[in-house]
């Protein structure tokens, strides 16, 4: 039996309950079927912590997740919060994690799997086969430069200012993480910034070059404004294979990315920190998708974003590739036999619940393993 794995599990809001059910149910075969045991605990984060603490995340849930080896949440928000202060929204319990875990690499895979070619916006020989990663800076920049605010002018005129900031070991740290994934995949990254208009965006270029000539001379690096990579995305997608970003045009371009395979409830994330001296990285995986308030309790969500986050943690947090393998494959193989959720449903295929996809997973996990 190998030694127990711990992993926190913040299923959060709306879908996320239902979808983290059926991971639950994944974590309990692996420790039945492979002898992998994990130590699971279970907490509240986002609007279900306001209901019952009164803020979205309490200190004891975030001191949890400094001492597990990955956490793992479902999705937070939702309509039933939206008229509360923006400093006790749902959405702060995530932002609050991601800052105090130092979590400055956020992983958005886009793969579009055979079986749904037909259900992205883009013609099929677009996008079959396609298997993007953007590394997006997720700890810096516009999101968190100061100064920041809303000025009163006076005479009615007010002013928004957010600023735009990054230091070289900001920039230098999550090259790094984009180089080392690209030396497993096709040996490519793109570096994308607007070094044409912006000095941020120019340091970004020169010490993204920096990282590569010095350190990973065997990975292949070119550079690309942000406003083409976006239009790139949608002309010929399947020219990138890593793509570096800061945390503003990262957000932007991994949504981009991720409609490129047909569905948001397919599409898994990570978040990763640095690596501490016994060779941990604090890490959290998260469905891209949001809560879907409108469908929670029905049964209707597609569990698969959820479960393929957990086979991320598999991957990066637990070294278990072969796992991670595994659960990958199960997904490809159930969506290959025709069955769909609601999201991804298509004319001639079986609708299935939430729960009856995670039976569907978990019987190909028995067929695989056997």
């Amino acid at each position: 039996m190998a030694s127990n794995k711990s992993l926190l599990i913040l299923p959060g809001d709306g879908i996320g309950p239902e979808a983290m059910t059926e991971v639950r149910r994944i974590v309990d075969w692996m420790g039945d079927r492979r002898a992998v045991k994990f130590d699971v605990d279970e907490d509240l984060v986002g609007g279900s912590s306001i209901d019952k603490h009164g803020i979205p995340i309490t200190d004891e849930v975030v001191d949890k997740a400094q001492n597990v080896d990955a956490v793992l949440l479902g999705a937070v928000g939702g309509p039933k919060w939206d008229n509360l202060d923006f400093s006790i929204k749902p959405e702060r319990g995530l932002l609050r994690l991601r800052k105090d875990l130092e979590l400055f690499a956020n992983l958005r895979p886009a793969i579009c799997f055979d079986a749904l070619v037909e259900a992205s916006s883009l013609k099929p020989e677009l996008v079959a086969g396609l298997d993007i990663m953007i590394v997006r800076e997720l700890t810096g920049g516009v999101y968190f430069g100061e100064p920041r605010g809303i000025e009163d002018l006076g005479g009615g005129v007010r002013r928004g200012i957010n600023t735009q900031v990054y230091t070289t070991p900001e920039i230098h740290r999550v090259a790094r993480v984009a180089f080392e994934l690209a030396q497993k995949r096709d040996g490519r990254v793109t570096s994308s910034e607007k070094a044409n208009v912006m000095e941020s965006g120019l340091l970004w270029r020169e010490e993204v070059t920096k990282i590569g000539q010095e350190e990973f001379p065997d990975v292949e690096l070119s550079h690309m404004y942000a406003d083409n990579a976006a239009m790139q995305l949608v002309r010929a997608p399947k020219q990138f294979d890593v793509i570096v970003t800061d945390n503003l045009f990262g957000d932007i371009l991994s949504d981009c990315a991720a409609m490129l395979t047909g569905s948001l409830g397919m599409l898994p994330s990570a978040s990763l920190g640095g690596v501490d001296e016994h060779g941990r990285r604090k890490a959290l995986y998260e469905p891209v998708h949001g809560s879907a308030p409108d469908i929670a309790g029905e049964n209707k969500a597609n569990p698969i974003a959820t479960i393929l986050s957990y086979a991320m943690a598999l991957r990066y947090s637990f070294d278990m590739s072969d796992e991670a393998d595994l659960v990958e494959k199960a997904v490809q193989n159930v969506l290959a036999s025709g069955v769909r959720t609601g999201d991804i449903m298509a004319e001639g295929m079986t609708q299935v619940s939430t729960t009856e996809m995670g039976d569907a997973i978990l019987k190909e996990l028995d067929n695989l393993n056997a």
